[in-house]
Formats: structure tokens, C-alpha cells, sequence
């Protein structure tokens, strides 16, 4: 599998649920960062204990996988149907077909509002 595929395996599973084919393909070693919250995850078991405890409700769709050898950029959009959908932007580092870092920056669609002094240059998406 190369590096993209795994990513993409990675989400697959993810939104299946499917916490020991996830397992699969983390390290042993797996480090996740969450930037935003500052929070990391360091373990096969944390990586995949906070997914799974994660309220239900959620879905996953893959927008985008780029890879570059070992480093892999997805961008991926996750609806809950009652906390609203988010985006989410991932910096993976993929060896031997496993994950073994990542950086992942999650926002809320409309959580950040722009300010009104840019609406004369933007288009709202």
C-alpha cells in the first residue's frame, strides 16, 4: 500500500469504526497532535480511544489525500448531526505502511467568522 492509500484506509476505517483495522495501521510509536486544543496523543490506544469515545453521530468524507513519499496532507469533512459539521486538515508521516505522526487541525464550519472589514475583497464559499 503506499502512503496515500494508507491515509485513505486510515479515514475508511475510522468511519467504519473498525478500531482494530485502525490499529493496523498505526505504529506502535504514533504520535497525533491536535494544535488547537493542544492536545496530544501519544499510542495506538489513545489515537483510537478518543475516536471511539467520540459521541456518535458522525461521518466521515474524504475530500482530498496528497502524498509526497512519506508525508501526506488530507483534508476530510465530518458532520454530526448534533454538534455540526467540521473540517479537518491533516499532516501525516507514513513509514513501513504505518501512520507514525500526525498533525491535525480541526474547525467547526462558521466557527470562525470573518470579520467585517474583509467582506469587500471575499466571496462567501
Amino acid at each position: 500500500m503506499d502512503t496515500a492509500q494508507v491515509v485513505h484506509e486510515f479515514w475508511d476505517r475510522m468511519g467504519a469504526r473498525d478500531w482494530d483495522g485502525l490499529r493496523a495501521l498505526l505504529a506502535d510509536d504514533v504520535v497525533v497532535d491536535w494544535p488547537a486544543s493542544g492536545e496530544r496523543f501519544v499510542g495506538p490506544d489513545n489515537v483510537i480511544g478518543v475516536n471511539e469515545a467520540y459521541p456518535l453521530g458522525w461521518s466521515i468524507t474524504v475530500l482530498s489525500v496528497v502524498a509526497d513519499g512519506g508525508s501526506v496532507v488530507s483534508e476530510v469533512e465530518v458532520p454530526h448531526e448534533d454538534l455540526g459539521v467540521f473540517r479537518v486538515a491533516s499532516f501525516w508521516t507514513v513509514r513501513d505502511g504505518r501512520i507514525v505522526n500526525g498533525r491535525e487541525y480541526w474547525t467547526g464550519l462558521g466557527t470562525d467568522p470573518a470579520p467585517a472589514w474583509r467582506a469587500r475583497f471575499a466571496r462567501r464559499i
